[in-house]
């Protein structure tokens, strides 16, 4: 799953409010039991798994001049609350930028 969220900053700030923000992902995810560990391979790659309900989800956020893609491997069991995740991811990617 890929959602694109667009932004008119520029790319060091996108990485600072990433970098900075990037523990308040765990509190989009209901329940309040979400584990987020997020590395920094390059420049402008973000890569994250987060940890929740017994299921552990891998993505990674590519940063571009005018917008941050977010890629996020749902298991085939989860596939049905693509939907919901993309909403969150939408949602949490805007207040990360902020």
């Amino acid at each position: 799953m890929e959602v694109a969220i667009p932004h008119t900053l520029d790319r060091d700030t996108v990485r600072s409010r990433l970098r900075n923000s990037s523990h308040k992902i765990a509190s989009g995810i209901p329940g309040g039991m979400a584990e987020v560990t997020t590395s920094w391979p390059g420049e402008d790659r973000m890569d994250m798994s987060i940890a929740a309900m017994g299921q552990t989800i891998d993505g990674y956020v590519i940063i571009e001049d005018s917008q941050v893609i977010f890629h996020v491997a749902l298991p085939a069991a989860l596939s049905f609350f693509e939907p919901i995740v993309s909403g969150a991811i939408r949602d949490q990617g805007q207040k990360l930028l902020r």
